[in-house]
C-alpha cells in the first residue's frame, strides 16, 4: 500500500489510508540511476546510492528506478516530476522545496 505505484494510480485515498501509509513508512528501494557528465578533460560518472535516503527523510524510490517526494505523493503536492513521472537527481526538488 506504500508502494510510489500504489500513490501513483490511486490519486483519491482516505485520510484513513493515509495514515496507515505514514505508518508502513517510505519505500526506500535500492535503484540503479547512473548518468554521465561530459567534462571538459574527462567524463564523470555519477551512481546512486541508497545512503541518500538518509540525508533527505521526504525522499522515496520506486521500481521504476526513479525519485519521489513521500509528502507531496500521500499528501496530494502540486503536479510536478516529483509527483507524477519521478525523478533521477534530487537537485531539482531540494530548490523548489
Amino acid at each position: 500500500m506504500n508502494s510510489v505505484v500504489f500513490l501513483l494510480t490511486n490519486k483519491d485515498i482516505t485520510y484513513e489510508i493515509r495514515t496507515e501509509i505514514k505508518r508502513l513508512g517510505i519505500p526506500i528501494p535500492d535503484l540503479i540511476i547512473s548518468k554521465t557528465d561530459v567534462g571538459k578533460s574527462r567524463n564523470y560518472s555519477r551512481n546512486f546510492k541508497s545512503n541518500v535516503y538518509d540525508s533527505f527523510k521526504w525522499l522515496c524510490g520506486c521500481s521504476r528506478n526513479k525519485l519521489f517526494c513521500f509528502i507531496c505523493l500521500v499528501m496530494g503536492g502540486n503536479p510536478s516530476a516529483w509527483t507524477q513521472e519521478g525523478c533521477i537527481e534530487k537537485s531539482r526538488h531540494k530548490a523548489t522545496a
